[in-house]
């Protein structure tokens, strides 16, 4: 639905998000581990990543007490999908004027 493009979307509107995303991308991360590529403490990270986990693009799993987050694979589907429609619409927007 819209309001679901809506929150990935807003999750995506800060640098910091970005960057956590692209982190996660490569691999799964523990907090500490991402800490690492980033000047911010624990609790901004944790604000950060309640948010992109809230909208579902990050999937969170605890392993005893570390606690790994990965992209939702399901979620990014479905924003390269939105992207692809946009890609598409805008190319036949193209061919047609």
């Amino acid at each position: 639905t819209d309001a679901e493009y809506v929150s990935v979307f807003k999750s995506l509107s800060d640098e910091t998000r970005i960057r956590i995303v692209r982190c996660l991308c490569k691999e799964e991360m523990c907090a500490g581990s991402l800490l690492k590529h980033f000047n911010i403490t624990q609790p901004t990270l944790s604000y950060h990543i309640r948010i992109l986990t809230d909208c579902g693009l990050v999937n969170a799993r605890r392993e005893g007490t570390w606690m790994f987050y990965s992209i939702n694979p399901e979620r990014g589907a479905m924003v390269k999908c939105f992207l692809d429609d946009v890609a598409a619409d805008e190319a036949q927007a193209g061919e047609n004027s």
